[in-house]
């Protein structure tokens, strides 16, 4: 399967590590430079203003979803091919999916780990198929993989969607398995 148009959920700030921004420019350019639209929360602060711009600047198609609520709070990137405004975060999730081959989660926070582990459920229980996939950048998210192999050992996640999940440190392979997963 060759992606057309990828999600990135990722964080409204940097965090503490350079290295999460690095990371994010980085996908921004390769999705750009493979053709591949970028669709994300519409907002130019943080990493998710960082991914935008990054394809952006390498002549890449990026969509903004955003919310009114949160128009004011994130402040809107105004310079996206196209922005999506939405009444609630439950019609922000839907456009997206809706938009999207495929889904990244970057470093982010409560909002990056509820985006993903909504549309990664939406494939567990069979609403749609679609690859998942973790930018592990410095290992952000191994505790996160602990756990769910925790859940999974308890018995109370079944067909654990984390083996679904393609995690990666590189922002490149992770690209190339999202497209040959489905």
């Amino acid at each position: 399967m060759s992606l057309k148009c990828v999600c990135v959920f990722c964080g409204s700030g940097f965090g503490l590590r350079p290295e999460y921004q690095k990371s994010a420019e980085r996908l921004g350019h390769l999705l750009a430079e493979q053709g591949v639209r970028l669709v994300y929360g519409g907002a130019k602060v943080g990493l998710m203003g960082a991914i935008a711009d990054a394809a952006l600047a390498s002549g890449g198609e990026v969509v903004g979803v955003i919310p009114r609520h949160l128009m004011k709070q994130e402040v809107t990137h105004d310079g996206l091919t196209e922005l999506h405004t939405v009444t609630t975060m439950h019609e922000r999730k839907a456009r997206m999916a809706e938009l999207s081959d495929a889904f990244v989660a970057l470093p982010g926070g409560l909002g990056t780990l509820e985006e993903l582990f909504e549309v990664d459920t939406w494939n567990q229980i069979g609403l749609q198929q679609k690859s998942c996939g973790l930018l592990n950048v410095s290992g952000y998210y191994e505790l996160l993989l602990q756990f769910l192999k925790q859940a999974e050992s308890e018995r109370f996640v079944r067909d654990l969607p984390a083996a679904k999940l393609i995690v990666e440190a590189d922002p490149e392979v992770l690209l190339e398995r999202l497209g040959t997963h489905s």
